[in-house]
């Protein structure tokens, strides 16, 4: 087992934690939360030894083996199964032995090789890692590309297949949905309800964390806890020790009658559909764990929208494309105020497209899209991050949008998202990726929007400022789109859900639970198809000369998105290193002003090439992965 026996941990003069003693037994499945920088990562810097305490004891046993997903993107030129497969550290050592036993022709030590080979699992090891490729959302034919092809979020996930590759008595994850999609992620989950060792992850997903967790260990005020049961068993445990609280007790009940007004409104239509009734279970669990989250730094609204015309947005007969290359057709939707939308679909099939053309930021190749002349569009996506200005602070930033408004309203509105004190003047280059997306939806929230959308809106957000969100966007007077990998906020959010697959956006009549299923049976009918097709009679020449053929029609667009990968690597890394020197306090000073300046112009050119590499990417992309949905169906 693992023991923690009274450990302390400081990082640069700053207590994390102190004293901390708990035992993690094998097999247990234990879910590690607290807020961005309590010591999540830290912790588990003292289980894999990459970090010492300051006090007390870390202990494992011996002869266990450690699995983790790397922190940085790999980089190999080999194809990506053969990446995959190098997780597998004991079938990799069998399959030197069999290579020196051919080479001196020793026929009984060849013998053993093979038999223990056979033993492991030898044989199914490249099945295995195919089914991890495809899990994680790799097309068919990429585990032959080599690893360096692909971008920097694909060869993340590469690293995290090969960490579920090996054979390990202790898996550690940190994150590991941020780099997904919804498809990817309740695959994840299923697989690892299944990995027979002790599993120690950090994730900010609570759905994730309640389906897969069987204990919590809660990182808060410097104190280590760990609890029994999910998630929402911790967070009623956490609801009435906050309870005990006189003060935090008047807050609970006020967030009690919210929540129950909200409930009785919406119990009106729970008739209407399944998912309905799914998210008035939702609300009811949310009584409880509201109350866990009474003492959340995080505290907004959106102001009411100055017009609210009906309909906000229409598409009628919408097809949408790249370079020739039809995604998406007949697309005809009608958003009206109070919509709530959700967007399902695997990975390439659009859903960020139909984002962009609901947002005017990609043209229709034809059919109408009419907006009210009312409209005021909030969007959100993850490149819009990058946008900020690194030089300038949250104040200025917010008064870009509204001159009028005073230093202290502002402050005061700024607070709502976490930033206060002298947190608000100081330079952006300098904020985590959490905070920097906080500041973009405050940017949001200020112009008074009546139509959000939403594209991954929960990246670098943590638990308490997600739900902050949920309550935000629950009240919201105009309509939601939202495309996101945390399936608890789509829950919570979303009253109606369009499907987007095989080039077409329809109506999903059902919730997410329906969803998996639509999914399993998608999979089950792609793989009886596929045995069909090889009990006809095909050869493997028949086969091989197929593949042959289709990797011949795709190749010009895979060498388009090689290209283009490459640019937005190479525009990433720009980026970073730029931001990484605006981050010094030093250039801030009088007499660095001319590199400040100098520094600030080539950041803003590096941003604008970065938004050309994504437009460039998105477009290589989605072209790819559309012309290989057309081949697969032909």
């Amino acid at each position: 087992m693992i023991e923690f026996h009274e450990v302390t941990l400081r990082i640069g003069g700053r207590s994390l934690f102190e004293h901390a003693s708990f035992n993690i037994f094998p097999g247990q499945k234990v879910g590690v939360t607290g807020a961005n920088g309590v010591g999540k990562s830290s912790l588990f810097g003292l289980v894999t030894g990459s970090r010492q305490t300051d006090a007390g004891e870390v202990r494992l046993p011996p002869n266990w083996v450690i699995a983790h997903v790397a922190q940085e993107t790999p980089s190999d030129a080999r194809a990506a199964i053969e990446f995959i497969m190098d997780g597998d550290t004991e079938l990799r050592e069998v399959e030197r032995e069999i290579a020196s036993a051919e080479a001196s022709g020793d026929g009984l030590a060849l013998a053993r090789a093979h038999a223990r080979y056979e033993a492991i699992g030898g044989y199914q090891a490249r099945a295995k890692a195919g089914r991890l490729l495809a899990g994680l959302g790799f097309a068919a034919g990429d585990g032959e590309r080599p690893v360096d092809a692909f971008s920097g979020g694909w060869r993340m996930r590469l690293a995290l297949g090969r960490a579920l590759m090996g054979r390990s008595d202790l898996l550690l994850l940190d994150e590991p949905t941020n780099h997904l999609d919804l498809d990817a992620v309740l695959w994840l989950q299923e697989w690892l309800a299944g990995y027979p060792g002790t599993l120690l992850f950090v994730s900010h997903d609570r759905d994730f964390l309640d389906g897969l967790a069987d204990h919590i260990l809660h990182i808060e005020n410097g104190q280590v806890i760990l609890n029994t049961g999910n998630f929402s068993d911790f967070e009623r445990a956490r609801a009435q020790r906050l309870a005990q609280n006189q003060a935090a007790f008047r807050r609970q009940q006020a967030e009690i009658a919210r929540l129950q007004g909200f409930v009785d409104r919406f119990r009106a239509k729970a008739t209407k559909a399944r998912q309905a009734q799914s998210r008035l279970k939702l609300l009811a669990k949310m009584e409880v764990i509201s109350l866990a989250h009474v003492d959340s730094p995080f505290e907004f609204a959106f102001r009411p929208p100055e017009k609210l015309p009906r309909p906000l947005l229409q598409t009628e007969d919408v097809t949408v494309g790249y370079e020739g290359v039809t995604l998406l057709e007949n697309i005809g939707l009608s958003l009206m105020p109070g919509d709530r939308v959700g967007l399902l679909g695997r990975n390439g099939a659009g859903k960020s497209t139909l984002i962009k053309l609901l947002a005017g930021l990609h043209p229709p190749s034809s059919g109408e899209r009419r907006v009210s002349g009312e409209l005021r569009l909030g969007y959100f996506a993850q490149h819009q991050v990058e946008l900020l200005r690194p030089a300038e602070n949250a104040v200025f930033h917010v008064q870009s949008l509204d001159d009028k408004a005073s230093e202290k309203d502002i402050r005061n509105f700024l607070g709502g998202f976490g930033f206060s004190g002298e947190r608000t003047f100081e330079p952006v280059a300098g904020f985590s990726g959490g905070e920097k997306a906080r500041l973009v939806l405050a940017l949001l929230v200020y112009q008074r929007p009546n139509l959000l959308l939403l594209d991954e809106p929960t990246n670098h957000l943590d638990l308490e400022m997600r739900l902050a969100l949920i309550r935000a966007l629950q009240d919201f007077e105009g309509a939601v789109v939202l495309v996101s990998h945390d399936s608890y906020l789509l829950r919570a959010v979303a009253d109606d859900f369009f499907l987007v697959a095989d080039g077409r956006v329809t109506p999903f009549d059902g919730d997410l639970d329906d969803y998996r299923a639509w999914l399993r049976n998608r999979a089950s009918s792609n793989s009886s198809g596929a045995e069909d097709h090889r009990d006809a009679g095909t050869s493997r020449r028949e086969t091989r000369r197929a593949d042959a053929e289709r990797r011949q029609r795709l190749r010009p667009l895979r060498l388009q998105l090689e290209r283009a990968e490459a640019e937005l690597e190479h525009c990433s890394k720009r980026r970073e290193e730029l931001e990484s020197q605006l981050a010094d306090p030093g250039l801030y000073a009088e007499e660095a002003r001319d590199r400040l300046k100098r520094l600030l112009l080539e950041k803003a050119e590096a941003e604008a090439s970065l938004v050309r590499a994504e437009a460039a990417w998105y477009a290589a992309s989605e072209a790819l992965e559309q012309a290989q949905l057309q081949t697969d169906m032909a």
